[in-house]
């Protein structure tokens, strides 16, 4: 693949909804220097002549047409996720770098299909795992890398809320549910957590009357690899008094918070005496107990309300500009679309 150093990118976006607007043109329209949009793609005519006034783009109503456009370097995928296979592969054939929106696919079989059409083209395929640049997320890491909390135990990982859903995220038919629109964020994560190695998977669904379509709307989820930490995850929107989103158990300390604000605890080991084993009764019948050397650290995020969408395209101008390598993979979301199958399959949804 040719470079072009520090020239912008002409980008089209394929749907115009909460996320092809929100997520993608509004943070490109912030990135002029590196970025442009010049053409949309939406069946809704409201919408296309939005953004042909907002970015003086060109605006199509069928995606074929698009697809003939040779002004675009860069084809953002933004449909509803049973499209997202189609809609890549043309794209690739088209001659068109992806970014596709998350999940990048209900099942395996879709993924692997992406990636041959990618290979085949020499076209570059990623996705917006733009979770993977959330501070909480980032912090947590760094805490758990620093050994500070000695080996980690179980990371537990709760998006709570109680809401009611009636949108097309809530139809099996189109992608919807707990696992792909919020599973495909925290079991990226949880893989990243645990570095390599498939670990074993257990998986409870519900589908409530809080969701209008059949797709789930509760799940729990646990990882448990040969070596290292159990993994523990709710998505739910049925728990009325929500948990924090971050608990980290370590034996020698621990981390809580939300994604606004994280503590944590610990203390070094070499500070605290010996305790060999006593069989005699305690003196006054109590619990043993002492008081350990704990050093407190905490840090407020609430100050930085970062998504990670521009590090998302700031990493993707220096694969398409600069050559260096893509900072999120094809491969490594395909592992993540492997968990997420596996729990579709141990609770038959």
């Amino acid at each position: 693949m040719g470079t072009r150093v520090d020239a912008v990118v002409p980008v089209g976006i394929a749907g115009l909804g909460r996320a092809g607007w929100s997520i993608h043109a509004l943070t490109l329209e912030a990135m002029q220097d590196k970025y442009r949009v010049v053409a949309v793609c939406d069946p809704d005519q409201e919408r296309q002549a939005e953004a042909h006034d907002r970015f003086g783009c060109r605006a199509y109503s069928e995606f074929d047409r698009m697809l003939k456009d040779d002004g675009i370097e860069l084809l953002v995928v933004a449909v509803p996720t049973h499209l997202h296979t189609d809609y890549s592969i043309e794209a690739m054939k088209a001659g068109k770098h992806v970014l596709l929106e998350k999940p990048m696919a209900a099942g395996l079989g879709d993924v692997d299909r992406m990636i041959e059409a990618a290979n085949e083209t020499g076209q570059l395929l990623t996705v917006n795992q733009n979770y993977r640049n959330r501070p909480d997320f980032l912090k947590v890491r760094e805490v758990i890398e620093s050994g500070k909390l000695g080996r980690i135990i179980l990371i537990r990982i709760a998006w709570h809320g109680f809401y009611r859903r009636w949108d097309w995220q809530t139809l099996k038919e189109l992608g919807g549910g707990q696992l792909n629109n919020y599973g495909a964020h925290v079991v990226d994560w949880a893989l990243l957590l645990l570095g390599d190695g498939e670990p074993e998977v257990f998986c409870h669904v519900e589908r409530t009357p809080l969701y209008s379509g059949d797709a789930e709307s509760h799940v729990k989820i646990i990882l448990q690899p040969d070596n290292g930490p159990m993994i523990d995850i709710e998505l739910t929107n049925a728990c009325a008094y929500p948990q924090e989103e971050w608990l980290i158990m370590g034996t020698q300390g621990g981390l809580s918070g939300s994604r606004q604000k994280l503590r944590w605890k610990y203390f070094d080991p070499q500070l605290l005496p010996p305790r060999p084993i006593s069989r005699q009764p305690t003196p006054d019948r109590s619990y043993n107990s002492e008081k350990l050397p704990w050093r407190e650290e905490n840090c407020d995020l609430s100050a930085d309300p970062s998504w990670g969408y521009e590090k998302v395209y700031l990493d993707l101008y220096a694969t398409l500009r600069r050559g260096e390598p893509l900072a999120i993979t094809p491969q490594s979301i395909r592992r993540r679309v492997a968990i997420l199958e596996k729990c579709r399959e141990l609770s038959r949804v």
